[in-house]
């Protein structure tokens, strides 16, 4: 550092120290400039030159950004993930005795963005703020700065907090500044985002309407940070947040980041966009409120079967009034977005194109709120009732403002003619003046025969009269008066035309600066309706996501689900919606899913690759639709309300907390057991396939056990391990189901019907030989394979000791290697718990029983019709018969 410091960099230093947080953006005349450690770091990440200030033992490290390119920098910043204080000249340097003064006006960081490139128009951008409290409670409250959204909910775990956080995908969190360091790293594995500290739960001010109906005194501490926290930062008007709002988590579905993530509901788990999630597929909206309250939807489910009625039945009368619809989408495409609208109205930053805008949508509002009142819905009714349409409003700004303004506030050209009569009286100067002046062009030319002459102005000298060097010497002596000499040219005035000056220059000048005054008189007559233009916009964002479920199921001919009040799962030709959506057309094939209390848990066995995990993932999406209020894609379905969906589908590790594949397994699927109920909806895929095959199967029978005896859940479970499958004849609610494949001349065909019974092969080298592994490998793993199941036919297990109870029943446990083969000894096929049967099986077949097994191997099943299928069946009973 310097030795001896500057005035300037002792101001500098002392201003840094009250924001180390933040990159500080320090502003010296036309630039931003950035020094020390700033600089350095700031150059790095914005890949810009760093120059540096002063010489040898006094050189400090610089760098600048131009003040009017500033915002693309201060975006780059905010999305690393780092925070940048703005610090402006606060008097004029001409005026300023020693150092201008300086003081930081705004702080930026990843959560309080209000525009640029970080802010996309279909998503909130939340910012967080947690508390702990005593008893392991936390609160949580949630404020997107662009819509004035305000909310708060209480949890009862650190992981329940954190998946509700989830919900919000936040950018930032704002906690106290003792919050433990564990809970931040816990915090940040799975949010990834930046932590602020504040200490400030005092409630003054204006916070005293944003908090007046939070009675919990935890819950309105949780707020009050937060907005201490907004207050501290902006240092400005927030007039557009509304009143915080308390909800309770348990009154929506409960989707845990895992599930979340498996199901790829608002972005796919590879590329993490969202083409190819469920809200890209429901996505029709035409604003971008209604964008943002779908994603809202989609991350929280509801509970309420009242409320999922009500949504179903608008839905349904929208597909049915196909004209309305389309009225109502056509006057939606012309609403802008009156939430942030109202958010730049409020923070100050709002110009006349903006108001327009307001302008042109209020001028909708009628339309919409008639071509949905036709459709004599009670739903839709009850949305509209008493929501101001702001009509005066939009007469305001139809009186106030120009159809076309200027983008700048301080260069006129926004206020329309007759609104202010002495704007007016100043426009007629100004249009008078220019008109005097330009009738003096052309009478000085007539009158000294100079038709070159031309009255000009600029801001040194104002208006004048023009006259080339040659022409100069025409002119009658004492015509005018001498004020400037060019090289080849004479410039004149005379009082007349000063004073005509005088005249239009004032009118400019008052003119502009009453234009301005009258601008913000106007935004600030739209502040007060602030609140009913958020209002306002929650009833027209509802309609947009409504009209969007419409066009979706329309289109793709999904049917309106029935609320099941049994627990019951019965859909017919059900479909994996965005699977469906992206393959070729006519290539899906649906399949029935039937749940009910006989039958609540599903074991699906099945070749790889033919479709078990679509098919888990269908249900819980049909079910996220349903309770949503969209139609489901099924020819019919019967749904129950899941209060939680739990899935542990794919592969996954996690490497930087130390995690494996199979650990990550056990986490999610220990969540899911832990928190899941009888109402819920569990997914389990392939489970204990991580771990050795006798751990990994006992893992799997337990769970299942656990699940179907202890919860009661209704549960889709996968496997490869078919020997579970003996479990059907012992657990009363399991139902054992496959996926179909067909296998002709070596070749496999997955058919992707899921079917009643259990698979004995998963095709697992087939699918490896479709990933083209080399051909060496495949002969291999085939010879392998054979030299296995040939083992498991011959080596018989000691007998009577449990083994994955219900499976296996030897006396000891068995021996993982057949020490003469060198191979791993599997489960013997012969073993039965009935001995007849087993003796039966292992007797020589007869030669009539081998004709008949050779014929029905060569039968082509799936080119016959059934009744053919029922015949050739009857014909091999009779040559057993005989």
């Amino acid at each position: 550092m310097s030795k001896q410091q500057t005035p300037m960099i002792k101001q500098y230093l002392k201003i840094k120290a009250e924001y180390e947080e933040a990159f500080l953006f320090f502003r010296l005349g036309d630039f931003y400039e950035l020094f020390f450690e700033d600089a350095v770091k700031a150059a790095k990440e914005l890949e810009i030159t760093l120059t540096a200030r002063g010489k040898g033992e006094d050189k400090i490290p610089m760098c600048g950004v131009p003040y009017h390119a500033c915002s693309g920098y201060i975006t780059q910043l905010i999305e690393k993930g780092y925070k940048v204080a703005i610090c402006e000249q606060t008097e004029d340097p001409a005026q300023a005795k020693g150092v201008v003064k300086r003081e930081v006006v705004q702080l930026i960081t990843p959560g309080t963005v209000m525009e640029g490139t970080t802010i996309q128009e279909k998503e909130n951008n939340y910012l967080l703020s947690l508390s702990e409290f005593e008893g392991g409670q936390f609160g949580l409250a949630a404020a997107d700065l662009t819509t004035g959204e305000v909310r708060v909910t209480c949890t009862e775990s650190l992981y329940d907090v954190i998946h509700e956080a989830a919900s919000y995908t936040p950018k930032e969190i704002v906690i106290p500044p003792a919050f433990p360091e564990e809970r931040r790293k816990r915090i940040s594995h799975i949010l990834h985002v930046t932590f602020s500290e504040e200490s400030s739960t005092a409630s003054v001010g204006e916070m005293t309407r944003l908090v007046h109906n939070i009675e919990d005194e935890k819950h309105r501490l949780t707020v009050v940070r937060l907005l201490n926290y907004l207050y501290r930062t902006k240092k400005r008007s927030l007039d557009h947040l509304q009143p915080a709002a308390f909800y309770f988590a348990k009154d929506f579905m409960k989707l845990d980041v895992h599930s979340k993530r498996n199901l790829e509901l608002t972005e796919t788990i590879r590329e993490k966009k969202k083409h190819g999630s469920l809200l890209w597929l429901l996505d029709k909206t035409v604003t971008a409120m209604g964008g943002r309250l779908l994603k809202q939807w989609i991350e929280r489910p509801l509970l309420d079967k009242n409320q999922i009625e009500n949504r179903l039945g608008f839905v349904e009368v929208l597909m049915d009034r196909f004209f309305e619809r389309e009225e109502l989408k056509e006057n939606l495409r012309d609403v802008y977005d009156l939430e942030r609208l109202s958010g730049k109205v409020s923070f100050g930053n709002v110009n006349a194109r903006d108001l327009i805008q307001l302008k042109k949508s209020l001028e909708r509002v009628p339309a919409i709120f008639e071509t949905v009142h036709r459709l004599e819905h009670s739903y839709a009714d009850q949305l509209m009732a008493g929501v101001d349409r702001c009509t005066e409003l939009q007469q305001l700004l139809e009186k106030s403002l120009m159809n076309e303004p200027g983008i700048s506030i301080t260069e006129g050209g926004m206020i329309r003619d007759g609104y202010n009569s002495q704007l007016d009286e100043y426009r007629d100067a100004m249009k008078n003046g220019k008109s005097w002046i330009a009738a003096l062009e052309q009478k000085e030319r007539q009158e000294t025969g100079i038709k070159s002459l031309k009255v000009g102005f600029n801001k040194v000298f104002g208006y004048y009269i023009e006259v080339t060097r040659a022409n100069a010497s025409s002119l009658p002596e004492g015509r005018y008066e001498r004020k400037q000499t060019l090289s080849n040219a004479e410039r004149f005035i005379t009082p007349e035309l000063k004073e005509k000056e005088a005249l239009i220059l004032e009118a400019e000048e008052k003119s502009g600066k009453l234009e301005y005054e009258l601008f913000l008189s106007v935004r600030e007559e739209v502040k007060g309706y602030i609140a009913k233009l958020q209002k306002l916009a929650k009833v027209i964002s509802t309609f947009d996501v409504l009209q969007s479920f419409a066009e979706v199921s329309e289109d793709n001919h999904f049917t309106r689900p029935d609320l099941s009040s049994e627990g019951t799962v019965d859909i017919v030709d059900g479909r994996h919606p965005v699977v469906e959506k992206v393959i070729e057309q006519g290539d899906y094939v649906p399949n029935d899913i039937k749940l009910d209390e006989r039958s609540g848990m599903l074991l699906i066995t099945g070749p790889n690759m033919a479709g078990k995990s679509t098919y888990m993932r269908q249900l819980a999406l049909c079910s996220v639709m349903m309770q949503i209020g969209c139609y489901v894609p099924a020819s019919r379905a019967t749904l129950p309300v899941f209060d939680q969906i739990f899935t542990r589908i794919g592969a996954a590790d996690d490497l930087a907390s130390g995690q494996s594949t199979f650990m990550v397994e056990m986490m999610e699927t220990k969540h899911a057991v832990s928190k899941a109920t009888d109402q819920s909806l569990i997914l389990l895929d392939e489970i204990g396939r991580g771990t050795s095959t006798y751990d990994g199967m006992a893992l799997a029978q337990a769970i299942m056990e656990y699940i179907h005896n202890e919860i009661g859940a209704k549960t889709l479970f996968s496997t490869h391990y078919h020997e579970l499958t003996a479990l059907e004849s012992e657990l009363d609610k399991l139902k054992n189901v496959h996926v179909s494949a067909s296998e002709e001349d070596g070749e496999v065909v997955f058919l992707h019907k899921v079917v009643d019974g259990s698979a004995d092969r998963s095709y697992g080298i087939y699918v490896a030989q479709l990933a083209e592994l080399p051909e060496k490998l495949i002969e291999r793993a085939k010879v392998i394979l054979e030299e296995l199941e040939n083992t498991d036919n011959k080596e018989v297990l000691p007998e009577k000791v449990p083994v994955a109870a219900g499976i296996l029943e030897t006396e000891s446990a068995p021996s993982s290697v057949n020490e003469d083969q060198g191979q791993l000894a599997l489960f013997d096929s012969t073993l039965f718990k009935d001995e007849k049967k087993a003796e039966k099986r292992n007797r020589e077949l007869s030669k009539k029983e081998k004709d008949v097994i050779k014929e029905l191997e060569s039968m082509d099943l799936l080119h016959v019709t059934p009744f053919e299928a029922i015949q050739a069946i009857h014909q091999l009973q009779q040559k057993l018969r005989k």
